[in-house]
C-alpha cells in the first residue's frame, strides 16, 4: 500500500504538520527527506531498512559518498540534497553563536560544539572566547590530534585568548570513540588551562566532551 493510501493522522508529511517534527520517529523523518520508495518499499519501509543498514541515523548522515550512493533508492542527487541540509544545519547553529551573541543558554553551547566536533575523526580541541557579558568573541579549533598536556600548550591558550581580550573562555573537545567520560589527561589538562587563565584574570567557565550523547560538563560535575 503506497503512503498516499494511509489514513491522514498516519502519513509522515501529515503527521508533522499537525504535531511537529519531534513526533516522528527516525524513519519517518527519513522517509519525508527520500519522499518515495522503491519497488515493493515505501518511503518508510526503504527508511527503516536505510537505518538498519547502517546501524542508525547519525551512520547513514555521516556516511561516504560511496556507501550512501549504493544503496538502492540513494544517489548522487540525494547524496548532494543531504549535504546540503546538514549544511544548513550547521550554519543555523552557528547563527545563533555568531560574533556578539550573549550566551544566555548552555543547550545552545552545546548544541554548536557537537555540530562543529562530534563527527570529526580525530580529537579537536577548541576554545569559544567570551567578553565580559558572556559575548561570543571567537570560536576557535587549536589543537589536532590526541589530546594531552603535550599538544595543548597553556602558552597557546592563553596567547589565543589575549588575542581576542577574552574575559572568560568555554574549553571544549570530542571523542571520536563516542564516549563523552573525561579522562584522566583531561582533568589534567583543564586544571592546568584553568590555572594558567586564572593568573590573566580570564574564567573558564566549563569543558565539554563531545561524544555521541549529552556533551559531559565540567561545570556540570563540579569539576571547576
Amino acid at each position: 500500500m503506497a503512503i498516499t493510501d494511509w489514513p491522514a493522522d498516519e502519513r509522515p508529511r501529515e503527521r508533522l504538520l499537525a504535531h511537529g517534527a519531534g513526533a516522528l520517529s527516525d524513519a519517518e523523518l527519513l522517509a519525508i527527506f527520500l519522499r518515495t520508495g522503491v519497488t515493493g518499499l515505501t518511503a518508510v519501509d526503504l527508511s527503516r531498512h536505510l537505518l538498519q543498514r547502517f546501524g542508525g541515523l547519525r551512520a547513514l548522515l555521516t556516511a561516504d559518498r560511496g556507501s550512501f550512493c549504493a544503496e538502492k533508492g540513494l544517489g548522487d542527487a540525494k547524496y548532494a540534497q543531504l549535504q546540503a541540509v546538514l549544511e544548513m544545519s550547521r550554519r543555523h547553529l552557528a547563527e545563533r553563536l555568531k560574533v556578539g551573541t550573549a550566551i544566555d543558554s548552555p543547550e545552545a553551547i552545546a548544541e554548536y560544539l557537537q555540530a562543529q566536533l562530534r563527527d570529526a575523526e580525530h580529537e579537536i580541541f577548541a576554545l569559544v572566547m567570551l567578553d565580559s557579558r558572556h559575548r561570543v568573541l571567537a570560536f576557535e579549533p587549536i589543537s589536532h590530534g590526541t589530546i594531552n598536556a603535550a599538544t595543548v600548550h597553556p602558552r597557546e591558550v592563553v596567547k589565543r585568548v589575549l588575542k581576542h581580550n577574552a574575559a572568560a573562555v568555554i574549553l571544549a573537545h570530542n571523542h571520536p570513540s563516542g564516549v563523552a567520560e573525561p579522562s584522566p589527561s583531561d582533568r589534567q589538562l583543564t586544571a592546568r588551562l584553568s590555572d594558567a587563565l586564572k593568573l590573566i584574570d580570564v574564567r573558564v567557565l566549563d569543558h565539554l566532551v563531545i561524544g555521541d550523547g549529552p556533551p559531559y560538563s565540567f561545570a556540570r560535575a563540579g569539576l571547576l
